[in-house]
């Protein structure tokens, strides 16, 4: 446990990935005091997922790895177990979503109701004021408004703001994001000169947290189950059958497995439990969405209307839209050009600029 007081101290959520590590080490040459700490989630333990290794960032080899970090750098390091919460917070919205034909996006939800606010009450606990984490982001305050704001990292092929873009307002003065000024490749550098070049060789993970991308199908049928039911197409034509409306989103062509294709999905059913499938791209395309709910990082002066680019997924290039009340708890998001895929579940990010503003979860494209 820590006893001892000290100014400028700092926790660091170590993944035992280079971004987090080379967090902390930026973060120890600027003269904070710093303190590692990883979070044990829940991983899905199933004879699939074993085959493929458990996911990097949770995982008890990222957990040595994390805790090599710390030593070398004579930093304290501590595991906090949340995998229960995880579990509730997470892993249950992410079958919810998709039992009600929606699909989710967990990192969203993970950052705001889990990873951050426990480090911050880790923290609190430990009389710690400030956390950091090794997200592509910035932070400054704006001396105007006297609001903080979240803004883009310089690398934009690794801007983390999408995912970031539900936190609060009240929380941003006591984070920080060493790596919001850097690029990728300079993090790699950085590795390589201070002796922890063993990340160069280490590939990156892109599955999520809690089950690896290639084990998806086989977590879906287990946690979910099959529920069989019709594909047409947007005539009405019957042209073969699905294994449930889980397994699919809108927008995707890979996995549909019928002949004459491509086919693209461009709609779910639930009601008839029916995949309406077409040839035509064009179909998926649409210009508005509503949100609810919403969340603004930091407040504009008014909502009617706010012009902004919004991205529909985090690979999305911003596109520019306007934002309008709709109702009670609701905003439209309205595109200047049609967009690809806009997905019932998926969050909806708005920027000004290089300013995050907040994002709005979808729930109905027009």
């Amino acid at each position: 446990m820590l006893h001892k007081i000290r100014k400028k101290q700092i926790v660091v959520g170590m993944s035992g990935g280079v971004d987090s590590s080379m967090s902390l080490l930026l973060l120890q040459q600027q003269g904070w005091e710093v303190v590692g700490v990883s979070l044990k989630y829940a991983v899905w333990r199933d004879e699939h997922s074993y085959s493929l290794r458990e996911n990097v960032c949770c995982s008890e080899e990222s957990f040595a790895i994390a805790q090599k970090v710390c030593q070398k750098l004579n930093v304290p390091y501590y595991i906090v177990d949340v995998s229960q919460d995880f579990e509730k917070k997470v892993i249950a919205y992410f079958l919810s979503e998709l039992k009600n034909n929606r699909t989710p996006n967990p990192c969203i939800i993970c950052n705001r109701y889990l990873k951050f606010q426990t480090l911050f009450a880790w923290a609190q606990k430990h009389h710690i004021d400030y956390i950091a984490t090794g997200h592509y982001s910035r932070i400054r305050k704006n001396e105007k408004t006297r609001q903080y704001e979240l803004l883009k990292a310089k690398d934009s092929a690794k801007d983390q703001t999408y995912s970031l873009s539900f936190l609060p307002q009240k929380w941003l003065s006591r984070i920080i994001f060493p790596l919001g000024n850097y690029t990728k490749e300079k993090v790699l550098q950085l590795a390589q000169e201070n002796g922890f070049d063993f990340y160069l060789k280490r590939k990156q993970s892109q599955d999520f947290c809690f089950v690896a991308g290639k084990c998806m199908n086989c977590f879906l049928q287990k946690e979910i189950g099959k529920k069989e039911g019709i594909i047409k197409d947007t005539q009405g034509n019957i042209l073969g059958k699905h294994q449930g409306l889980h397994f699919y989103t809108i927008g995707q062509r890979k996995g549909i497995e019928l002949a004459g294709g491509p086919y693209f999905v461009v709609d779910k059913i639930l009601q008839s439990n029916t995949l309406v499938v077409c040839k035509d791209e064009q179909k998926l395309m649409a210009k508005e969405a509503i949100l609810s709910p919403f969340h603004f990082i930091s407040l504009p002066k008014t909502l009617a209307p706010l012009n902004v680019s919004a991205k529909i997924r985090s690979q999305h290039l911003p596109s520019k839209a306007t934002l309008v009340p709709f109702g009670k708890r609701k905003l439209k998001l309205v595109f200047q050009q049609p967009q690809k895929a806009i997905v019932p579940g998926q969050f909806a990010v708005f920027y000004q600029k290089q300013v995050c503003l907040g994002g709005g979860r979808i729930i109905k494209a027009n």
